[in-house]
């Protein structure tokens, strides 16, 4: 048997590391401030670019994408050239990959602090760098499947099937979620709107945990916890199970972000169904998992890497196991726009993926520059601090979640609400949130003594770039062997096999979201519900600008507290002209679904925003929003709004023909009214200042469907 030699390529493994390092530390380091951010508003630092609204999607960016995101590749890139037995497919494939990963992250931090963002959670970037991110994904794709097809093995490891599920359902959940109209450079809209987008938007973000921060980081478990314990993995047969359940499973369940909201409850029914089903795959990984380490619990107590990957499997279990819970209707109604949902996503992300990616690299990097660790005891230090640092955060925001959705559904004895104002509850939960920021400073000091540890390890070592390597050639495995399994025979089978995963993956999603794009037939308009004025579509921009959605939900869902406090319940029609839609996820502040309804407890007059924007301590001292001074300073663009109209009615948005050519003087009209409240009450502001098109905006928010104006 011929035996061939080769090289596996290191380089680009190291390059990698290195950029989860540097990348890891600003990725925290963002979400310290959004921490203190919510606890001491000081801390937007009065600038337009350092609010909370764009410093929070930059930190959710750097964490997925940049920290964990290029974790990934390094693991996956070492681990898959040694179970294929052949060098990377293409060096240059691996370089445009590696460059364009850090430059598609440098735009991303760059355009989210100015304000160019979609307004669609961790899907925000603007379409010009979402086609960057769909080349450089295809790249390495390229890359993968190319280095399976030379591959020296016969049958592809379990591994292997996590990254090829990767690498397809992102590609698909990207490509759809990203059909998006372009307007200028760095504005689009979403081709989907209103319920349409939500579905949309949310079977992307949930899958976008299921296929970028779940399913290559199971492959890196089924590699690197073997090799780390020393310990073949419990059961094959189980990995089987595992891999073809939950890749199936996942894709019907993002519908479960959205129950109790205007969306047909065909939906939310299929949602829930599969995330409950969802418990079993997932035990079954953790359980794969922690029975390898039978017999191997002795090196578990003396080795960082293998304590971190302990703690990984148990956070990953308790994360697949609430997240099901929390897509039961009883259970949701108390976790959905709470702090419950912050904790759950930390845990899994500071727990199951932080504790992947510090036991991989604690294994990895002596190995991969061939030194021992710098310091056995900085690890096990970095440990406890990262794990007290964990429950520190997360047991204070379950704690702030009970106590807010408590304080939101008590009635005194009139039958009335008793904290009928939001604030009251914000300002409850605030030492909850003092508690988090400890939590975070402490997996932060955690994360520096693991920087020392790291880059001293790699300045010990030495590096070789192009390691030398053999190994059989593979010879001629086309036809089915005695005895063999279907499972071993599609192992074989390289494009079979990838052809296999991509109709489980798609099968979910084409069955929830084909049937929502039907508009008229799916979802009813209500007469009442007209387009957005020129001027309300330029406040709705500069709304998402800002990622007021961060805070704010614009959805009141048919509970008894949500109706007596905000109005009437959303309705599906209420948002078929919303491209993106603006539902939220998280109250920090009060819903606004019904902040224009005049007559209710929700309107405002036009002088009561411009305070609450400039000066909102004035307005309530115990605020935690921010000022925004520069609204009364900042200059709408008037010749993007004939633009903008048009791109409306491309989307099917019904203004008149030739409209887009009044629209500048409509707008204007409508600007002159609220200049005119506005003077009244003392304040002089021209009509093109943004502080006018957000109040338009503001008032516009179900107006339409307020008692006075229904049809």
């Amino acid at each position: 048997m011929e035996v061939q030699q080769f090289n596996y390529d290191n380089k680009i493994v190291k390059y990698f590391i290195i950029a989860t390092l540097v990348w890891g530390a600003v990725a925290l380091l963002v979400g310290l401030l959004i921490a203190l951010q919510l606890a001491f508003p000081a801390f937007n630092l009065g600038f337009e670019y350092t609010t909370y609204g764009r410093t929070r999607p930059l930190h959710t960016n750097a964490v997925i994408f940049a920290f964990i995101g290029n974790a990934m590749f390094a693991g996956i890139y070492h681990s898959l050239q040694r179970v294929l037995k052949a060098r990377l497919f293409n060096d240059t494939l691996s370089k445009v990959h590696f460059w364009g990963w850090q430059l598609v992250i440098v735009l991303a931090a760059l355009t989210l602090l100015s304000g160019f963002t979609t307004g669609k959670e961790y899907a925000e970037l603007e379409w010009p760098i979402d086609i960057l991110i769909a080349l450089f994904w295809v790249a390495f794709g390229v890359n993968m499947i190319g280095t399976i097809l030379k591959r020296r093995v016969k049958h592809i490891y379990a591994s292997v099937w996590w990254y090829l599920a990767t690498f397809l359902g992102i590609a698909v959940l990207h490509i759809v979620n990203s059909i998006e109209l372009p307007v200028s450079l760095l504005k689009s809209y979403p081709v989907y709107a209103g319920a349409q987008d939500a579905v949309v938007q949310w079977w992307y973000g949930h899958n976008a945990v299921a296929f970028f921060l779940t399913t290559p980081w199971l492959g890196l478990m089924y590699y690197y916890l073997p090799k780390a314990s020393n310990r073949p993995i419990y059961s094959y047969q189980l990995s089987i199970v595992h891999f073809w359940t939950l890749i199936f499973l996942y894709m019907w369940s993002g519908p479960h972000h959205l129950l109790y909201q205007a969306l047909p409850d065909w939906v939310q029914a299929l949602g829930v169904t599969f995330s409950i089903m969802l418990i079993a795959p997932s035990w079954g990984g953790m359980i794969n998992g922690l029975l390898t380490l039978r017999g191997a619990w002795d090196k578990v107590r003396d080795q960082a890497e293998l304590k971190f990957m302990v703690v990984a499997l148990t956070a990953y279990g308790m994360a697949t196991f609430e997240g099901p819970m929390m897509s039961l209707k009883s259970v949701n109604s108390v976790s959905h726009f709470t702090d419950w949902t912050i904790a759950h996503t930390h845990i899994a992300g500071m727990g199951w993926n932080g504790g992947m990616i510090f036991g991989m690299l604690y294994w990895l990097v002596p190995k991969l520059f061939r030194t021992p660790l710098h310091s056995k005891k900085l690890a096990n230090t970095h440990f406890w601090l990262a794990t007290l640092g964990i429950l520190m955060f997360a047991i204070p925001l379950y704690w702030a979640a009970i106590t807010q959705w408590l304080m939101l559904r008590e009635y005194n004895a009139n039958g009335l609400l008793t904290y009928p104002n939001f604030l009251e509850t914000t300002t409850q939960i605030m030492p909850m949130y003092h508690a988090r920021i400890l939590g975070g400073l402490l997996f932060f000091s955690g994360f520096i003594i693991f920087l020392f540890n790291m880059f001293k390890t790699i300045a010990a070592g030495k590096l070789v770039d192009n390691e030398p390597a053999e190994a059989p050639a593979l010879t001629d495995s086309s036809a089915r062997k005695a005895g063999e399994t279907f499972h071993r025979l599609i192992e074989r089978k390289g494009v079979i096999f990838v052809v296999f995963v991509f109709i489980a993956l798609a099968i979910g999603g084409a069955v929830e979201i084909i049937p929502m794009l039907k508009v008229e037939s799916n979802i009813p308009k209500i007469a009442s519900v007209t387009p957005y004025s020129p001027l309300e579509l330029a406040g709705r921009d500069i709304y998402v600008s800002n990622g007021c959605y961060n805070c704010h939900s614009q959805q009141v869902r048919p509970l008894r507290w949500e109706t007596d406090r905000y109005g009437e319940y959303s309705k599906i029609g209420e948002f078929v002209y919303d491209h993106p839609f603006q539902w939220g996820s998280r109250r920090t502040g009060p819903d606004l679904a019904r902040a224009g309804w005049v007559g209710s407890s929700t309107y405002k007059t036009a002088i009561w925003h411009y305070n609450h924007f400039t000066k909102p301590k004035e307005i309530n001292p115990q605020t935690i929003m921010p000022a925004y001074p520069w609204f009364a300073k900042n200059t709408v663009d008037l010749t993007m709004i004939p633009v903008k109209i048009r791109a409306m009615q491309t989307l099917g948005v019904p203004y008149a023909k030739d409209y887009d050519k009044k629209a500048v003087a409509d707008y204007q009209e409508q600007a002159q009214q609220i200049v005119a409240e506005l003077k009244a009450s003392g304040v002089d502001i021209a009509a093109d200042k943004e502080m006018v098109a957000m109040i338009a905006y503001l008032h516009k928010l179900g107006h339409d469907i307020s008692p006075a104006n229904k049809k």
